[in-house]
């Protein structure tokens, strides 16, 4: 952890208020990646259909990195990388598919489809955790919501889950469930995106 990061949720807001690429943003990222601490981020142009994942893990003696083209179809990203084949994450693809197969693109129920896979308390068993922590540490985390704990470092768990789904026809459906002042809340957005 650094001591004086920049902060990362200034990524996500530079590039939706710039006028660079996925790729071209990215590339910028990947010049300053040294300044933050790890994070995790997509960039997408839907008009391009263009999408960049980049991702920092510092370390003390090193910065891993990586700028990767995202292909299309299902993907899934966790704490680790983009596709780290965890097994909720594979649960949540393999969910998530049966989903889509299910309902198509016509009337996509964004909201049920977060209740219904977002909010899965099921855990690993001990056999199928990824093993960077001990066991005891990784099978609380390892259901796709995670309950909120107090540890020694603050609270920690889900604290929102967010869907963007786009249409063919450019219609954006953006909802959110997220934690406020221990009161669960949510939120929908649906709007057009104009060509440039």
């Amino acid at each position: 952890m650094l001591s004086n990061p920049k902060t990362r949720g200034d990524l996500p807001l530079r590039f939706l208020q710039g006028n660079k690429s996925p790729e071209e943003f990215a590339e910028q990222v990947v010049k300053e990646a040294d300044e933050y601490n790890g994070f995790n981020l997509v960039l997408a142009d839907i008009c391009t259909s263009s999408m960049v994942y980049v991702f920092n893990r510092p370390n003390q003696d090193h910065l891993s990195l990586a700028q990767v083209v995202v292909t299309p179809g299902i993907h899934v990203l966790t704490n680790a990388a983009l596709d780290a084949p965890w097994p909720k994450a594979e649960r949540l693809r393999h969910n998530f598919k049966e989903f889509i197969d299910q309902y198509g693109e016509s009337d996509f129920p964004i909201k049920e489809m977060v209740e219904k896979l977002m909010t899965n308390t099921v855990k690993d068993e001990e056999c199928m955790l990824p093993g960077i922590h001990p066991p005891e540490r990784e099978q609380p985390l390892s259901s796709i919501f995670v309950e909120a704990e107090l540890s020694s470092s603050g609270h920690y768990g889900t604290r929102s889950s967010s869907a963007l789904f786009v249409k063919s026809n450019k219609e954006v459906t953006f909802y959110e469930k997220y934690l406020e002042k221990k009161q669960w809340k949510d939120k929908m957005v649906t709007y057009k995106i104009s060509e440039r």
